[in-house]
């Protein structure tokens, strides 16, 4: 049974296990569910849970296991010689042996004791999944056995679910916790080794940005250059002409849709703006490479402007475009939500709809907008695409928005792809830039959390 049919098995154990508890529940009670403890669907609850969150700890930890396991088991009786590789050769070495057992194409295949070993990882892969199926399904059906037997009419079937429940809830807000707090520290520490190559205040100070290190000894021309200054001017130059597209945009289509549209317009228009937020982001590269960009060059061409073919602005108009939904939609939501009594009341003392808007409706719904505004410009600064077919990939330092310019994240990417050593300053300066971009980003988070607690004050 492959794991796919096994999880199946086990969702339909589960259910199975429900509709047991409770109409065991409901046997015991006479058919009378105020004779129960607690209402009859927590039993069913509790005898599901103890079917199948078992099995599932069972089968994540087998699989977590199973393949170092297996491994070890391979390598073991393999020729010592072999065994005495290094880890990349040992890494390849499995590769071939997961080729082979798989029927897939691996790169060698004519020694004898790689046919036999290919054979004994596919009999030891087949035998594992063979006990895991068993292991999990006796658990599954003991678990039902159990619970079933476990029902009585005072057991307290909804606190131990709640709690059960309760612990899921708090595992999950962990895992969201753990995860950010393992990004930040390998940035960090691969941060740590970058800066021990370069100085802190190249990097952070630096005018130049031409990451090319050294292969070989004799080698010119690459010494290296880590100014980061000129990847963080290209990044704020297009999203901010990024936000001047779409912050007044998306602002001004979310008080038409809210105040002014009818009914009928607003459930047309707001589902239409919101298909550019489905759009793919390398669709927006396309058309701001293809149009946009040579639109710009020959505008600007005819009114004696030199335009770059690849500019700040031809990749800062099609980002504004694509993050007006962003704006739009959440802004609208927000404005909405600002209660009907505070438009009456402007209206009772004799302000006009306008002035509601601008005195009244604008302000309390600000936290919103600033908030939409903040996730609208963190998109922009995560853009890679468009960058990378409109922008370029010169670190220009430059306020002229009609030459090319690049950002950090289109740099990380460039950096992180090559044939470079991991342990280079060059691939390292992509942890380092992704460090900075998050302080960045972390700032902007600090600002917005300022302004919505001041208006906060203000109007709650």
């Amino acid at each position: 049974m492959s794991l796919t049919y096994l999880y199946l098995v086990l969702i339909a154990l589960t259910v199975g296990g429900f509709y047991m508890g409770r109409s065991r529940a409901l046997s015991i009670a006479e058919g009378r569910a105020r004779n129960l403890h607690s209402r009859p669907n927590y039993y069913g609850y509790f005898v599901a849970l103890w079917c199948g969150l078992p099995a599932l700890v069972v089968s994540v930890l087998w699989i977590s296991m199973e393949s170092g396991i297996i491994q070890s088991l391979v390598l073991s009786g393999l020729p010592e010689n072999i065994r005495n590789q290094d880890e990349a050769a040992l890494s390849l070495l499995i590769s071939d042996i997961k080729n082979l057992a798989t029927g897939n194409i691996a790169s060698r295949t004519d020694q004898p004791w790689l046919t036999e070993a290919a054979a004994h990882y596919e009999d030891l892969s087949n035998t594992s999944l063979m006990a895991k199926t068993v292991v999990v399904l006796c658990l599954a059906i003991a678990g039902i056995a159990w619970g079933s037997k476990s029902i009585h009419r005072e057991l307290g079937t909804r606190v131990r679910v709640e709690r059960v429940v309760r612990i899921v809830l708090f595992l999950c807000s962990a895992v969201a916790i753990l995860t950010t707090i393992g990004i930040v520290l390998s940035l960090l520490f691969e941060s740590i080794r970058f800066f021990g190559k370069v100085s802190p205040v190249d990097f952070l100070f630096g005018l130049e940005w031409s990451p090319q290190t050294a292969l070989r000894k004799d080698q010119v021309g690459s010494t290296g250059l880590f100014g980061a200054v000129p990847l963080f001017a290209g990044t704020l130059l297009i999203s901010f002409i990024a936000m001047c597209v779409a912050a007044p945009v998306g602002l001004m289509s979310a008080i038409y849709m809210s105040e002014y549209a009818p009914s009928r317009v607003r459930s047309t228009v707001k589902p239409i703006l919101e298909i550019l937020a489905g759009i793919p982001t390398v669709v927006y590269g396309f058309f701001a490479a293809l149009t946009v960009a040579p639109f710009f060059r020959e505008l600007g061409a005819s009114g004696g402007f030199v335009i770059s073919s690849e500019s700040a602005l031809a990749a800062g108009v099609v980002m504004g475009i694509m993050i007006i939904p962003f704006v739009s939609s959440l802004s609208d939501d927000v404005i909405k939500a600002v209660p009907q009594a505070m438009r009456d009341g402007s209206y009772g003392l004799g302000a006009t709809q306008s002035e509601t808007i601008r005195q009244v409706i604008i302000p309390a719904a600000l936290p919103g907008i600033v908030g939409s505004l903040l996730l609208a410009a963190s998109r922009a600064i995560g853009e890679t695409m468009i960058v990378v077919m409109a922008a370029g990939l010169s670190a220009n330092l430059t306020a002229n928005p009609f030459e090319a310019v690049t950002t950090v994240t289109v740099q990380i990417v460039t950096l992180l792809v090559g044939d470079q050593e991991f342990d280079s300053a060059k691939t390292l300066a992509a942890f380092a830039l992704g460090l900075m971009l998050f302080f960045v980003t972390l700032g902007l988070n600090v600002i917005a959390l300022a302004v919505v607690n001041k208006y906060r004050e203000q109007y709650e």
